[in-house]
């Protein structure tokens, strides 16, 4: 029987021959929109560089403000509006800055039931009139935008009295896959990843809101050369293929 000094010896030369020389730790902060694809790419990139990722995931307003207020992190994937304040306030490099993917947003409804036609903006306001309950995150780009569109199409009144405003962490989807809401609305990429809500269409091409999303290297990363690494990776092509297949248009 081996003496435990040579038993913990063999432990540490076995930890080293699993993790790779230099692996570090990538903390990225991102938007919900990009979660999914995400989600996936992480792994794929961590299992290909032995980098991990921790990711800190919410709307990109909220996030933005956790950014000013001095949110330790490597890496940004957000709203582009707000990737270039960050990089005009100093807190990201914009030599590092990249277009990344645009995105569209969308009606969800509860798996099965029946799929409101929203094939026109009239179409699209008598189904959210119709609707028993309407439901989107506050803080998120996609709902500032609604509240503004609501007015927009003299329907703010009626609306306001059954909307059901999120907060980050439950998406619009996800309220309405366990029966919170009867519609949603929020990006594509965030209905699709979930089971019990389906994607009714796109909004309107005529009031369609087609966000764009960045990604940049924060100005105090403590992992600058692994965070460069994985901003290469999420603008490759292999990178273009996930985000496609999650309901998001790759930038060109």
């Amino acid at each position: 029987m081996k003496p435990p000094r040579f038993a913990a010896l063999g432990c540490a030369l076995l930890l080293a021959a699993v993790v790779p020389a230099g692996a570090d730790e990538i903390k990225v902060i991102a938007s919900n929109a990009v979660k999914s694809a995400m989600e996936q790419l992480g792994p794929e990139f961590a299992k290909s560089s032995g980098h991990t990722i921790a990711f800190t995931w919410g709307a990109a307003i909220p996030l933005k403000a956790d950014i000013e207020k001095g949110a330790a992190f490597d890496l940004a994937v957000l709203t582009t509006a707000a990737i270039d304040d960050l990089v005009k306030s100093g807190k990201l490099a914009g030599a590092t800055r990249a277009a990344l993917v645009n995105s569209n947003a969308g009606v969800a409804v509860r798996k099965g039931a029946p799929k409101p036609d929203i094939g026109t903006v009239e179409a699209f306001k008598h189904a959210v009139l119709e609707a028993k309950s309407v439901a989107y995150v506050e803080r998120g780009a996609t709902g500032v935008y609604l509240k503004a569109l609501f007015e927009r199409l003299g329907i703010a009144d009626a609306v306001n009295a059954k909307v059901k405003l999120l907060p980050p962490e439950n998406p619009a989807a996800h309220a309405v896959s366990n029966g919170e809401a009867e519609m949603g609305i929020t990006q594509i990429s965030e209905i699709l990843p979930y089971a019990g809500a389906e994607l009714a269409g796109p909004l309107p091409k005529d009031i369609q809101i087609t966000t764009p999303f960045a990604v940049a290297i924060g100005t105090s990363a403590t992992q600058p050369e692994a965070a460069r690494a994985f901003l290469k990776f999420l603008t490759g092509p292999a990178a273009a293929r996930v985000f496609k297949a999650k309901g998001l248009d790759p930038a060109e």
